[in-house]
């Protein structure tokens, strides 16, 4: 079981990944949500509607792993539920960030597959586990839906055939960054953002 991190710890984290993040220009208007586990059952996770640049402690309430508030009258996104189905099919997983980036919302429209390959970046050492950038790396891509607990249950369905890594992507919408903490799911995202901009710029520049 893991060990409860003092909410306010996982919420100042947060508020200054917001702000990073939205530096980079990866969550306009008030795109995106972020999330980190407090407890085996609990999270911290963005309220609904809320600039990710200028989040306070007001704007972050705490959810069960069904996406239910605890003792908040705030609304979680409906993207909450990804968060929280995450949490359920891997302990390991602190942190989700779901950003929406033009090279993620671009690439993820151009990739027909359900599968994202990149190989040959030295950048996919950002990526825990990679040791080279000879291995193909993969990340998981999602058709776009308003229904979010069909498209929980069909990455629960995908994680069972192959355990995911890292982040997947959902068609249009823009991607999701996972680490076992906040520190490390935004080195995940900063990796894969940059490995979305030189695949983007390959792309362009071939004949």
């Amino acid at each position: 079981m893991r060990i409860a991190i003092p909410s306010a710890i996982v919420s100042s984290a947060l508020i200054e990944a917001g702000r990073w993040i939205d530096a980079q220009g990866w969550c306009p208007a008030t795109g995106g949500n972020f999330s980190a586990r407090l407890s085996h059952d609990q999270a911290l996770v963005t309220a609904s509607g809320r600039h990710k640049g200028r989040l306070t402690d007001e704007d972050l309430l705490t959810v069960d792993l069904d996406g239910q508030p605890l003792e908040s009258k705030l609304k979680p996104s409906a993207e909450t539920l990804l968060h929280t189905r995450l949490y359920q099919l891997n302990s390991a997983i602190g942190a989700v960030l779901h950003t929406h980036s033009v090279a993620s919302t671009v690439l993820s429209r151009l990739e027909t597959d359900d599968w994202f390959t990149l190989c040959g970046y030295e950048m996919q050492k950002s990526l825990a586990g990679n040791q080279s950038h000879e291995a193909a790396i993969q990340l998981a891509v999602f058709d776009n839906t308003q229904d979010m607990p069909a498209l929980a249950e069909q990455l629960a369905l995908r994680w069972q055939q192959t355990p995911l890594n890292w982040g997947f992507l959902v068609r249009g919408h823009g991607l999701y960054a996972w680490g076992h903490d906040v520190n490390e799911a935004r080195r995940h995202l900063e990796g894969l953002e940059f490995l979305f901009a030189c695949e983007l710029e390959m792309r362009r520049l071939r004949p």
